[in-house]
């Protein structure tokens, strides 16, 4: 009975610790406010650590700039929304969509770097 009880008191503490220290603050799910009706919740990752392994440092790698067709070198978009340039659907002004967008950013560079979830359910966590 004596050692059941310290189990009990040592799994206790064990769940007690794992919540205490796990650190979801730089969790970040991206916004997906924009679609109408999203089959999935948006993508779900931890923006500094995943960084960090990918070795990106410039800001510009995911959050670009463009005037017209073309990129502007060493300016970044990381206090924009994407939803500010880019929308729900294609448009004539802006022909890659935000899920498109999102996608070919996220997938391309997975796939390039052979890292990195590539299935839906790996990144849209429900």
């Amino acid at each position: 009975m004596r050692q059941k009880i310290i189990f009990m008191g040592f799994i206790v503490f064990i769940f007690t610790a794992v919540i205490a220290f796990s650190n979801t603050d730089d969790l970040e799910r991206l916004d997906n406010s924009a679609f109408e009706k999203p089959h999935r919740p948006g993508a779900v990752f931890v923006h500094d650590d995943h960084n960090e392994m990918a070795g990106v440092e410039d800001c510009a790698v995911c959050h670009h700039v463009y005037e017209g067709k073309n990129l502007v070198e060493d300016e970044s978009s990381e206090d924009s929304l994407c939803s500010e340039c880019h929308s729900p659907k294609a448009t004539q002004e802006n022909s890659i969509s935000m899920q498109v967008a999102y996608h070919k950013r996220c997938k391309t560079c997975h796939v390039e770097e052979n890292k990195g979830p590539l299935l839906c359910g790996e990144c849209h966590i429900k």
